[in-house]
């Protein structure tokens, strides 16, 4: 019998920085979290840290008419807070702008 040889199909260092808009697996994840009542917000994760998070906000909150926020999440770094239902905005925003691709944003919820 011969030896079996495992070949590493994917050389892709785990530990490299990754490139591109897009943090960890690649897409940018917006999702919908309820709080009291009929109010909801709308979160905002994966963009990359080498755009400037406030500044995104501030467009947004300028041309969705919502407030926001960057919170700091011990497990998913920095996220895109806004008040309301932005999902589709917001998804709109990010390929009209530039930020990421039709395939990067995955939006979730209801």
């Amino acid at each position: 019998m011969t030896d079996s040889v495992i070949q590493n199909l994917q050389s892709r260092d785990p530990f490299a920085e990754d490139e591109g808009g897009t943090s960890q697996d690649g897409y940018i994840h917006i999702r919908i979290q309820q709080r009291n009542g009929r109010k909801t917000l709308t979160t905002v994760q994966g963009i990359s840290s080498e755009f400037d998070l406030k500044k995104i906000v501030k467009v947004a909150k300028k041309e969705f008419a919502c407030n926001g926020t960057v919170v700091e999440h011990p497990e998913y770094g920095e996220v895109i807070q806004l008040q309301g239902d932005q999902r589709q905005n917001i998804s709109k925003f990010l390929k009209q702008v530039g930020l990421a691709r039709e395939d990067q944003i995955k939006v979730h919820g209801f």
